[in-house]
Parts: C-alpha cells; structure tokens; sequence
C-alpha cells in the first residue's frame, strides 16, 4: 500500500517473481529482520503525523484508495494469524497449551 504521498518500491516482490516473499528462503535474516524493523518505524511515523484514520493512500494491487484505518485494522489480522500460526508450531514442538 502507497501511503504518504511516496512512490516506493516494492520489497521481496517483482512482476517476475511475485511470490518471492513466500518462497525464497535465502538472505541474512538478521537483515530482514533489520529491514522489518525499519519499515514498522516508517510506518509508526506515518500514523503519528496522519491527521485522521479516515485519510486515504493507495493500495498497490488494486490502485484504489484505502483509508488509514483500514490499513490498520488489516494489519492487526494479519499478526493475529501469523502469531496465531507460530502459537500452533510452538505447541508441537514443546505440548504445552494455554497459559
């Protein structure tokens, strides 16, 4: 998504390889994880100097507005199923459940 005015490329994508993101598992992850960090930065900042959830930026895939808030509230999913799936890998490696 295209948020801020800013024309930035994609990371881990291209019209030659779109999936790359899923299946190359090559790369230093000490650096993505770096890269990782730096884009939660850029984006903490967009949202402390955004005036209201109800501003818009662009959504890549589709090039249609999208507002703020639903950047936000699908970006909370999106970690809930991610952390949601981790949760699952853990419990099969050591069993334990709950809290």
């Amino acid at each position: 998504m295209q948020f801020a005015g800013e024309d930035l490329p994609m990371l881990n994508y291209s019209d030659d390889d779109p999936d790359q993101d899923f299946e190359r598992l090559d790369g230093d992850p000490m650096e993505a994880l770096a890269v990782w960090r730096a884009e939660c930065d850029r984006s903490r900042e967009i949202v402390a100097n955004t005036p209201s959830l109800d501003a818009t930026g662009i959504q890549f895939r589709t090039r249609q507005p999208i507002s703020l808030r639903r950047i936000i509230v699908h970006m909370l999913a999106e970690y809930a199923r991610h952390n949601g799936h981790a949760d699952l890998l853990r419990e099969r490696i050591d069993g334990a459940t709950g809290f």
